[in-house]
């Protein structure tokens, strides 16, 4: 396996500190988005940036290999679409032409279109798809409410349990770190977009069949899902952000 140099973005938050342990473990190099360099993970390089103001980023993408996202807004909080979407945009933006290997965390159930939180995370996962860059979207189930006995993988698509509480599935943070930087060197997890939960048993040391054994994406969306918003039905603005990455997959 080639060491990449990894950003994370939201890696100063539960999950992101776990990838960020995770990847340092299995020799790549990893640069943190923040806007408090102080607060990053050890033997991490940390760079200022805002990952709501584009114009800041460009140092945070110079050079890399990859990009993880685990980063988030409080749930229902009114910075959803700025972080959680425009955050994806930006960076696909300061990215530009180059190819780099995404790996996106959105949230199991997040193609009910029940409005807010959910719709900017569905949003991202299209902002992704469209940039033609190679990728993985991960859409874990309820974190660490798993038991002790608990940590077999399971990887789902069609995204049909929308219960809103752990019925949907359970895994542990750490097991969605695994997975997020697994993805990153695995050719069998390019394009694809998976439901990340645990059943009873032990955890598979090698992740490529599971990954092997998903259908890639659909154009805009993941393989099986239901029906999403029409394109047309999406505001402007949105569109007009998925317009701005697909150009991006004309690199040469």
């Amino acid at each position: 396996m080639t060491p990449l140099t990894v950003l994370l973005v939201g890696g100063t938050g539960s999950i992101g500190r776990l990838v960020a342990r995770r990847a340092l473990a299995d020799g790549h190099t990893v640069r943190v988005l923040t806007r408090r360099p102080a607060s990053a993970p050890a033997r991490t390089e940390a760079v200022a940036g805002d990952l709501t103001d584009a114009s800041t980023l460009a140092a945070a993408v110079d050079g890399i290999d990859a990009v993880v996202f685990t980063h988030g807004a409080p749930y229902q909080s009114p910075k959803v679409r700025d972080v959680d979407y425009g955050g994806v945009l930006n960076v696909l933006t300061a990215i530009g032409a180059r190819e780099v290997r995404i790996a996106l965390m959105t949230a199991i159930g997040v193609t009910n279109r029940a409005g807010g939180y959910h719709d900017w995370k569905r949003r991202s996962e299209r902002l992704v798809r469209a940039s033609g860059q190679a990728h993985t979207i991960v859409r874990p189930g309820w974190f660490d409410c798993n038991d002790d006995d608990q940590h077999r993988l399971h990887f789902l698509q069609g995204d049909r349990r929308w219960a809103g509480s752990p019925a949907d599935g359970v895994i542990a943070r750490e097991q969605i770190a695994d997975v997020l930087v697994a993805s990153l060197t695995s050719p069998e997890a390019d394009g694809k977009t998976l439901e990340l939960v645990a059943e009873r048993g032990s955890a598979q040391p090698d992740l490529d069949p599971l990954f092997a054994a998903l259908a890639p994406d659909k154009g805009l969306d993941g393989a099986d899902d239901t029906a999403n918003l029409p394109l047309a039905a999406e505001p402007a603005d949105v569109r007009a952000g998925l317009e701005a990455v697909t150009r991006l997959a004309s690199r040469v």
